[in-house]
């Protein structure tokens, strides 16, 4: 699962309680967070177009690892560029794409990092949303709508996506 939208829209937090559910469920499974892999795997990376692909492809590695060996990995991301986000697809095969939809606008009312404020100031630059580009998936397998419904609601519509997944692969053993 990999939930992809702007900083603040309600990745981690989705993410956070979907991980808790499937691990209540006897789910194995794993969350990774893009701000945790930054802090330990990516810290030699910036914030360029080239740097932001090379830190998904890191993430996604560590999710195909995962996917192999039987854990549900959660990716929560911004993964900016669809490109990026085809390309861990194609390699990770049992994918399914979270957008984590909400306005730029709701997402500087939630922004507890200051982000959002910093680049409005000129402090920071290259701020997904701001100057630097994000592409919105044009067909998520699953669309969270954060400014119009709560995050328990979203999780469990993702829950439900995985479970349906899990059938079908499954099935098709």
């Amino acid at each position: 699962m990999w939930f992809t939208g702007l900083s603040s829209s309600g990745k981690t937090t989705i993410s956070r309680i979907v991980y808790e559910t499937l691990r209540e469920k006897g789910y194995r499974a794993e969350l990774l967070d893009g701000d945790t892999i930054r802090h330990y795997i990516s810290k030699d990376l910036g914030y360029s177009k080239a740097d932001r692909e090379e830190n998904n492809r890191r993430i996604g590695y560590i999710a195909e690892l995962l996917t192999r060996n039987g854990v549900i990995a959660l990716v929560a991301a911004i993964a900016p560029y669809r490109a990026i986000r085809k390309e861990i697809r194609d390699k990770v095969g049992h994918f399914l794409e979270v957008y984590v939809n909400a306005p730029l606008f709701v997402c500087e009312q939630r922004d507890r990092k200051g982000i959002y404020v910093r680049a409005r100031a000129g402090e920071l630059h290259g701020v997904t949303g701001i100057d630097d580009p994000y592409e919105p998936p044009l067909s998520p397998d699953v669309e969270c709508n954060t400014d119009r419904e709560s995050p328990e609601v979203s999780a469990l519509r993702v829950i439900n996506a995985i479970e349906a997944g899990l059938h079908v692969t499954l099935q098709s053993l």
